[in-house]
């Protein structure tokens, strides 16, 4: 179910109370919930995803990306997360996985990592970032 995008970062779609269990085992220390509350009916809420990983001792974030694109203080979550997460591994959800792609991707070329390299290593996860490719090359540092 988790899609390894790098050694240190996980996607998935949404996750349940049980893949917390799942997540720690795989050495998980902070999971990252892109999803919205309430986006679809029968949608585990973040509380109960923040609740487990609390028990399991992982660390829980909210960076909610909804369908009408991505912020800067998105990013900026996102960031916090990555550095949140230094010496173990982030799992970051959304519905499919995909927004939780992009947000890290543009996150990353923000960062100054070269887009074809996070292209690369979103593709071999099954996730495509051509969406948000040429906002990527606004975003590299200069």
């Amino acid at each position: 179910m988790f899609r390894k995008i790098t050694d240190r970062l996980l996607v998935s779609p949404q996750i349940s109370v049980a893949d917390v269990a799942e997540a720690k085992a795989q050495g998980v220390t902070v999971i990252v919930n892109n999803r919205p509350d309430d986006e679809e009916p029968g949608q585990v809420n973040g509380a109960a995803i923040e609740a487990a990983a609390k028990e399991a001792g992982i660390a829980y974030v909210a960076v909610p990306v909804s369908h009408g694109g991505f912020a800067p203080w998105q990013l900026d979550g996102m960031a916090g997360a990555l550095e949140q997460a230094e010496g173990g591994r982030m799992l970051a959800y959304c519905r499919s996985g995909t927004r939780s792609t992009l947000l890290w991707a543009l996150t990353r070329a923000r960062a100054g990592d070269h887009p074809d390299v996070l292209a690369a290593q979103a593709a071999t996860a099954g996730y495509d970032i051509a969406p948000v490719r040429q906002i990527m090359d606004t975003l590299k540092p200069q």
